[in-house]
């Protein structure tokens, strides 16, 4: 873990609402005040007509996070994983729930020693020689802390409490402002929250994140220049987990060193190569890809963490998926024609108008999100490109067509497949990196 990661003491949380009965009540809490903040807003907007909306935007993120990093888990979760799509979310949501990502609230250390006596009857001190008071890295689901034990120094990763058991009725709260802030259909966020509370489900089962962990470091430990840490069942629980200390500074920190090309270079292609192997070998991938899960080096190697998102992919969903995007059968109408019938982006009872219009749409999609497979290499700090990449999605996401339609269009398993390849964008174009883009992918 990186240790340029503190948390100031006076943002300790000394509880969190645990009862459905205390996180409605703060969930009802936030919307009376983003009702007020929108009550404020057209107030102000009958005497200034051009008014925009950057500060209404600006006040409810402000409201929504206060509540969210409160409550912890699936709706922090929830807003962090918002923040990674800069089409999804008015700037002010993404600016302030990026900080989902690095930096919530960390529970304050009695609460930690609770958890311990649970699983372990001992505290924290009693199974490990030293242990951090103060978490080191505080996110959505649990927060780290620094132990050591006979001169060996680990990770110890904490759940919150009740954060695994209020995961289905959290969703359905977090729901309205989900609705209201991305602008989605209601058939739309039903398939969306049902992947997620499914992924979420996983992902608070820390034996699970343990045995995936393992399976999967394992299986990618021929791969240059990048590590894994060594997990520690022995020290671990459902709700608790060790594994080693991994030097390394996340993106922010690891880019204000200014690290050369060629050592940007490596970063990247260490970390395009992890992700093809897994997506094309494994059908099982890391499916977190935010800066806070990569620690980076200045000799161009890395250490990866956090295995409790893997998105297990359907065979038969794959061959689809992978088919559409292989830029060598693009242009083959016929197969992309069954292939968007399978993949739910048109349907049979669509008119004709609409089977033309969404094909078109998606067709253009693929063609733009497939430019990186196009040639041997790639440069992902061509500013250029994510442009037009931002742009289709700005497009997108105004097209009245998408948002009116009565179905929802793609499947649910590209959720997190999509996501994980954003966040994989994303990072390489921050670190301007150049990469060979060869892939293992194969029609199987």
């Amino acid at each position: 873990m990186a240790d340029e990661i503190k948390v100031p003491e006076k943002k300790i949380q000394s509880s969190i609402p645990t009862s459905k009965v205390e996180r409605a009540t703060k969930f009802v809490k936030t919307g009376v005040k983003v009702g007020a903040n929108y009550v404020k807003h057209y107030a102000q907007k009958m005497v200034n007509p051009e008014m925009g909306t950057e500060a209404l935007d600006k006040a409810n993120a402000e409201d929504i996070y206060g509540a969210l990093s409160e409550l912890k888990g699936s709706a922090l979760k929830v807003a962090q994983m918002m923040s990674m799509d800069k089409n999804l979310l008015p700037q002010a949501y993404s600016d302030k729930f990026t900080m989902a990502q690095y930096s919530a609230p960390p529970l304050s250390y009695p609460l930690v020693v609770k958890t311990f006596q649970s699983y372990f009857q001992k505290s924290p001190t009693e199974v490990f020689d030293t242990f951090s008071k103060e978490a080191v890295n505080a996110a959505s689901i649990g927060q780290v802390h620094k132990a050591s034990k006979n001169g060996k120094e680990y990770a110890v990763k904490v759940q919150y409490p009740g954060v695994a058991e209020s995961i289905s009725s959290d969703l359905k709260m977090v729901k309205p402002f989900a609705k209201q802030i991305l602008g989605l259909q209601e058939k739309d966020l039903v398939m969306y929250m049902g992947e997620v509370e499914q992924m979420l489900v996983a992902e608070t089962d820390y034996e699970l994140e343990l045995r995936r962990g393992v399976e999967i470091s394992e299986a990618c430990a021929h791969i240059a220049n990048i590590d894994f840490p060594k997990y520690y069942p022995e020290y671990s629980s459902k709700r608790i987990l060790t594994m080693d200390w991994l030097t390394g500074q996340h993106l922010s920190e690891f880019l204000m060193t200014n690290p050369s090309q060629e050592v940007r270079n490596k970063i990247g292609q260490a970390m395009w190569d992890f992700y093809d192997y897994q997506m094309h070998e494994l059908l099982s991938v890391h499916a977190d890809p935010h800066p806070g899960n990569f620690l980076m080096r200045p000799d161009g190697t890395m250490g990866i963490i956090d295995f409790g998102c893997v998105k297990v992919i359907p065979l038969e969903y794959y061959r689809v998926h992978f088919k559409v995007i292989n830029p060598q059968i693009i242009e083959n109408d016929e197969i992309m024609e069954k292939a968007f019938y399978e993949l739910g982006f048109i349907y049979e009872d669509d008119s004709q108008y609409e089977k033309e219009l969404f094909s078109g749409i998606f067709r253009d999609m693929i063609r733009l999100t497939v430019s990186p497979f196009r040639t041997p290499t790639f440069d992902f700090g061509n500013d250029e490109y994510f442009k037009l990449l931002y742009g289709f999605g700005e497009k997108l996401a105004k097209t009245p067509e998408l948002k009116n339609s009565t179905k929802p269009r793609g499947s649910k398993e590209a959720l997190y497949l999509n996501r994980t390849y954003f966040g994989l964008y994303s990072m390489l174009n921050q670190l301007k990196a150049t990469i060979t883009t060869h892939t293992s992918w194969k029609i199987r």
